[in-house]
Order: C-alpha cells, then structure tokens, then sequence
C-alpha cells in the first residue's frame, strides 16, 4: 500500500485522514467541491485531484467515502479504473457481497469498514467484515492503519449489522444520555458548559475503566453502590423506568425496520 485515494471527503474521511498522516503514507482524494478539497488538502496534506480517473490513476488502495446513495453511479463510472486496486467502502448498507454483485467480474479487491465518529478524535472503533478480497498483506497493512485511529474488531458478515447499529448508531445514543445528565446537572445549578464537561469526562472514564480492567459493568456499578446510598437509589430510578429496556428496543428499532 504505497498511496490512498479518497472519493468523498466528508466528516469520516477528514477523521481518517487526520489520522493517517501520523502514518505518514501518501494520500490523494476528490470530492465535487474543489474549493472545499483545496482547503482541506492543506489542512490534511492529502493531493487534490480533478477527476475520479485522476484520484484512481493516482492510488493503489481507494477508500469510498461518497454519500451511499451515490456509490452504484461512483462505482459505474469507475469500474474500469479500479482494476488490479483495493477498494475500502466504508459506507452504511453496502457490503461485500452488494459490491462483488455491482462490480461483476474483476481483479478489484473489496474490503467493507464500518467506522463511528468517534474516530474524529482517535477513538474510533472499525468493523471489518469477515468476506473480503484483499490480499493477506493488504489486509494486514489496512487494518493496522485504521488502528491507529481506534480498536479494530473483525466481524462475521452476518454480525455487520447489529455490530453497525451498537458502534455506528451508538454515538447518538451515548450523546442523548450525555445531554440529558447535563440537563440534571443544569437543572440543578451547574453551568451547561461545566456540565458538558463533568458529564463527558465521567463517561469517558467509566469506559476507559471497564476497558482497562476487563472487569463485568455489573461489578463496576456494584462498586459505586453503597448500601442505602445514593447511587443505589439512582440506580433503582432508572431501572423503575426503564433504561436497560430502552437500550435493547433501540436497537431492535434498527434491526427491525
């Protein structure tokens, strides 16, 4: 993997590229708005090219960060060009086997991520499907690239989606419970930029805690729960309405719809 190629440069693909200049490599992207491209090459040192054919010519891995409503006419127009090249798609609803489908027969190699946002800051988490046509050295070199942004997880094909719903549509639901906890804090007197803060670091350290010591959440919890203590009461408040069952039917909303 000697230069990547971006099609698409929004939110993700800065986040990706942000993190892979640490790494050095040599990178190239289009994206419609070349005025947009032009400001984002000199924030992120990536090559900004004119033309699908230019960024394609130019790369030997491409990553397809384009909208996903636009990819079968992206991929039409490219098909040719990405010939003997690894393609990394990264967007939601497409997979290998839909892009093995649309691309036909070819010596294009497919790899399908499932990034989060969260990679904007380095702690991302990346789903790489088990079916893949890259190479064991490309995959090698393409997993250890997006480590370097987050914990990388391989995943059956069949686990993609509840896999996609948990970390891609987690976010949200993690930034829901952030705001609200800020709102009690509010509501109680605290700045709403302090509250953001107190809230935020709290659940960064709760999770990097679990992470850490590998211990069960259970176990965490009972270890704030003092007996006849607040927390145990605020536990017993959230599980009177609901949380945990709130938490599954989200998700069952995704997979269900």
């Amino acid at each position: 993997m000697k230069k990547i190629g971006f099609i698409g440069m929004g939110n993700m693909a800065q986040a990706l590229c942000a993190g892979f200049a640490k790494s050095h490599i040599e990178m190239a992207a289009f994206a419609p708005n070349q005025e947009k491209l032009a400001a984002n090459a000199k924030k992120f040192g990536f090559v900004p090219c004119a033309s699908l054919k230019d960024v394609c010519e130019s790369s030997d891995t491409i990553i397809m960060a384009c909208k996903p409503y636009h990819i079968e006419s992206v991929l039409g127009e490219i098909k040719d060009k990405v010939q003997g090249k690894a393609l990394v798609l990264i967007a939601l609803g497409w997979n290998f086997a839909k892009y093995s489908s649309v691309l036909g027969e070819t010596t294009t190699r497919i790899q399908f991520v499932m990034p989060n946002t969260p990679a904007m800051v380095g702690e991302g988490v990346f789903l790489f499907e088990k079916s893949n046509s890259l190479s064991a050295q490309e995959r090698t070199d393409i997993w250890n690239l997006f480590a370097t942004l987050g914990v990388v997880e391989e995943l059956p094909d069949n686990l993609m989606g509840i896999g996609g719903a948990v970390t891609g549509c987690g976010p949200a639901f993690v930034d829901l419970f952030l705001e609200s906890y800020a709102d009690a804090a509010v509501k109680y007197g605290i700045p709403r930029k302090t509250a953001y803060r107190l809230v935020s670091q709290t659940v960064l350290g709760s999770a990097k805690l679990q992470l850490e010591t590998g211990e069960h959440p259970g176990v965490l919890k009972d270890n704030v729960c003092s007996p006849g203590g607040s927390t145990i009461r605020g536990v017993a408040a959230l599980e009177e309405h609901g949380l945990r069952s709130a938490c599954v039917k989200s998700i069952d909303a995704i997979m269900n719809a």
